[in-house]
């Protein structure tokens, strides 16, 4: 149950850029979530997804002897859905995910790509928490940090666009 746990069901065992297709799996579930409970919700299911999931990464290291193996990420789940928690902040119906005026979609996927940029590069102190920061709270902690910095990025980044387009 570990193992399927921190690799997301597995996807993470994918041969091509796990952490990827660990960020592709998360996206829907995180953004059907927002749909039908709330930004609130998501929030606190992804703070205890995050602290169950240190624990059984530390179990895992002690057990294995690797730090951060490639195929745990279950880290990406919680900084999608931590970015998705705060940068649309709202949730609508289903009906009217796709109109880009309410800025929901916009806002999802450029928590995405935000979210991708941020755990790759490693910018400022998400670096130095994945270089300093050892067992299931360094795997969990960039992630963590990335997502939010995605979050608030992507809602400044849409906010930005409405005021500007609104002198247009």
């Amino acid at each position: 149950m570990n193992r399927f746990f921190i690799t997301l069901g597995y996807s993470g065992l994918s041969p091509k850029a796990p952490g990827t297709v660990g960020t592709l799996v998360s996206l829907p579930l995180g953004v059907l979530v927002l749909i039908y409970f709330g930004s609130y919700t998501l929030f606190l299911a992804t703070a205890l997804i995050s602290i169950i999931a240190i624990k059984e990464i530390n179990k895992y290291e002690e057990k294995t002897g690797t730090h951060d193996d490639k195929s745990i990420v279950i880290d990406e789940l919680a900084g999608m859905w931590f970015a998705l928690s705060v940068a649309p902040a709202f949730s609508v119906p289903m009906g009217e995910v796709m109109l880009l005026e309410n800025g929901f979609l916009v806002q999802i996927l450029l928590s995405f790509a935000l979210f991708r940029y941020f755990d790759i590069t490693k910018p400022s102190i998400i670096g130095r928490i994945d270089a300093n920061t050892k067992g299931g709270l360094g795997v969990m902690g960039d992630d963590i940090i990335a997502g939010f910095a995605a979050g608030i990025s992507s809602a400044l980044l849409w906010q930005g666009w409405v005021y500007i387009s609104a002198y247009l």
